[in-house]
């Protein structure tokens, strides 16, 4: 995977041949377009859901973000992200073995992002946006992003403020703060 912006731009981080779907350069820099204009890094605490390899994770750093929590069930993955964020001398990405719900489930932290990318079929995503709101595990001014296929639609959830479309990838942004529609 190659980051695509920020301090560690262009650098390729090995993710071997792990049975994932990660999010196309193309998307991931679109994506982070969008958050520079809507998140102070320097400041910002993130959590990304359903790591997989770290991509998201590594661009976060690169972005400057202060802490992230990086949450993936599958154990490797986790050994994978652990290693490269060794390599690379980031500390701040914190890695952490479970299922997406339980950790949301039995988290009391808060974060500034979650970003969250599950695979396309997952039968769950109305619960991860429930839960993350229910639970106040965003910060005031915080946001929640959510990777789908272009066949989920979120318009009718509540906090949802708009998706973005790049091809098959589909963000979807929720917040607190509005509810303007979809782009």
């Amino acid at each position: 995977m190659r980051i695509t912006g920020g301090e560690l731009k262009g650098l390729h981080v090995p993710d071997t041949k792990l049975n994932l779907r990660p999010t196309t350069n193309k998307a991931k820099q679109a994506l982070f377009n969008i958050l520079n204009n809507r998140i102070q890094w320097e400041t910002c605490d993130a959590l990304e859901l359903f790591a997989g390899t770290g991509s998201i994770s590594f661009e976060l750093a690169s972005r400057g973000a202060k802490t992230i929590t990086a949450v993936d069930l599958d154990r490797q993955n986790c050994k994978l992200i652990r290693q490269n964020a060794d390599s690379l001398k980031l500390p701040l990405i914190r890695t952490v073995h479970a299922d997406a719900v339980t950790f949301l489930r039995n988290t009391k932290e808060k974060w500034s992002l979650i970003i969250a990318d599950p695979p396309y079929n997952y039968r769950h995503y109305e619960l991860l946006v429930k839960l993350i709101f229910e639970k106040h595990l965003l910060r005031e001014d915080g946001l929640l992003v959510v990777e789908h296929s272009r066949r989920t639609n979120f318009g009718a959830l509540p906090f949802f403020t708009e998706q973005r479309k790049y091809g098959e990838v589909n963000f979807s942004f929720f917040d607190e703060k509005d509810r303007a529609g979809t782009v």
